[in-house]
C-alpha cells in the first residue's frame, strides 16, 4: 500500500513537472521508459521540406552607356556683318511708259536741244538717248533714265512747256516754211520734217503728219495749185481708196491714207502726199478751195 502510494506521488509530481516544462501529456514516463522521443520544434523562419526552393533568376548586368564627349562651349566671336542687296530707286519716269509727264519730259530735252521731235507722250529708246545727252552734258551719269536729280536739274534748265509745246499737232517740228509759202492760202508740204501746214498770209493755221512716194514714184516738187477735189475717191490705176483727196499734179494728190495710220513710215505711197490723221484731214478738206496754191520742197 505504501509502495503504491509513492509511485502515484511521484507520477503526478513528474507529470506537473513536464506541463511546467512545456511537454505535451503522455511525453514523459517514470524513469525514462516508455517516454516518446521528442519531436524537434519547427521554426517559423525555416521553411518545411515539401516547400519548393524559390527558382532563381539570372540578370546580365547592363553595357554601360559610353560616355558623352564633353564640347567646349564655343568661343564669342563678332557676328560677320549682313550683306543686304543696293537699295534700288525707282526712276521718276520710267522707260517704256507714256502719258502727259513723258510728254513734259520731251518738251524739256527739245527746248534744251536734245531732243529732235515734237512730245509725243511715249517715252522710247529716242527720248532715252536725249536723256543720257543731257546727262553727260550736265555732269550727270549717262544712264538714260530719268532719276530724281536728272529730273532736277532739267527742270531747273527750262521754263514749263506750254500746252502747244506739249500737245504739237505734227510728229517733228514743222520746218522753216519755204518762201512760197508766206502769202495766200498755200498747202505748205516739207519733206525734210515730213509736214503739211495749211497756211494763210504766212500764219499756220493748222498742221499734221505726212509721207511721199517711194524712190520708184517720187512726189514731185514744186509749185503747184488745187486742180480738183473729189471727197470719196477711188484710184483708178491702183484700185485704193483715197478719201478726201486734192489733187495738185496730174494723179498725185493730197488724200488720207488707211495704210499710213496703220503702218506708219515703213510704208510709202504711189506719188501722193498721205495723211494719217483722219480728222484732220477731213477739216481741211473742208477749207481748201480749187486754185489755192501747193508748194512741195525739201
Amino acid at each position: 500500500m505504501h509502495r503504491t502510494a509513492v509511485v502515484g506521488t511521484a507520477l503526478a509530481t513528474a507529470t506537473a513537472a513536464a506541463l511546467i516544462a512545456g511537454c505535451r501529456p503522455g511525453e514523459a514516463t517514470v524513469n525514462g521508459r516508455g517516454q516518446d522521443r521528442p519531436q524537434a520544434r519547427t521554426s517559423t523562419n525555416t521553411p518545411a521540406r515539401d516547400t519548393p526552393r524559390p527558382h532563381r533568376t539570372f540578370t546580365h548586368k547592363a553595357t554601360p552607356k559610353p560616355k558623352r564627349a564633353v564640347v567646349p562651349p564655343p568661343r564669342a566671336t563678332t557676328p560677320a556683318p549682313r550683306r543686304t542687296a543696293p537699295r534700288v530707286v525707282p526712276p521718276v519716269i520710267a522707260f517704256n511708259t507714256s502719258g502727259d509727264r513723258v510728254r513734259e519730259l520731251q518738251a524739256r530735252l527739245r527746248a534744251v536741244g536734245v531732243f529732235h521731235r515734237n512730245p509725243t507722250g511715249y517715252f522710247g529708246t529716242i527720248t532715252q538717248a536725249s536723256v543720257s545727252a543731257y546727262q553727260r552734258g550736265h555732269g550727270l551719269a549717262a544712264t538714260g533714265s530719268v532719276d530724281r536729280r536728272t529730273w532736277t536739274s532739267l527742270r531747273s534748265a527750262t521754263k514749263t512747256p506750254t500746252r502747244d509745246e506739249l500737245y504739237p499737232p505734227t510728229t517733228l517740228p514743222l520746218a522753216k516754211p519755204d518762201a512760197r509759202c508766206l502769202t495766200g492760202r498755200v498747202l505748205c508740204i516739207s519733206k525734210s520734217s515730213r509736214t503739211l501746214a495749211w497756211m494763210v498770209n504766212g500764219r499756220v493755221v493748222s498742221a499734221m503728219d505726212v509721207r511721199f512716194g517711194s524712190e520708184y514714184t517720187p512726189t514731185r516738187e514744186g509749185l503747184f495749185q488745187v486742180n480738183f477735189k473729189s471727197r470719196d475717191h477711188v484710184s483708178t490705176i491702183y484700185h485704193t481708196p483715197m478719201p478726201y483727196a486734192m489733187f495738185f499734179s496730174g494723179g498725185q494728190a493730197v488724200h488720207y491714207s488707211a495704210d499710213f495710220a496703220a503702218r506708219g513710215y515703213s510704208g510709202a505711197s504711189h506719188g501722193c502726199v498721205n495723211v494719217r490723221d483722219k480728222k484732220k484731214i477731213a477739216t481741211l478738206f473742208g477749207k481748201v478751195k480749187a486754185g489755192d496754191k501747193v508748194v512741195v520742197y525739201k
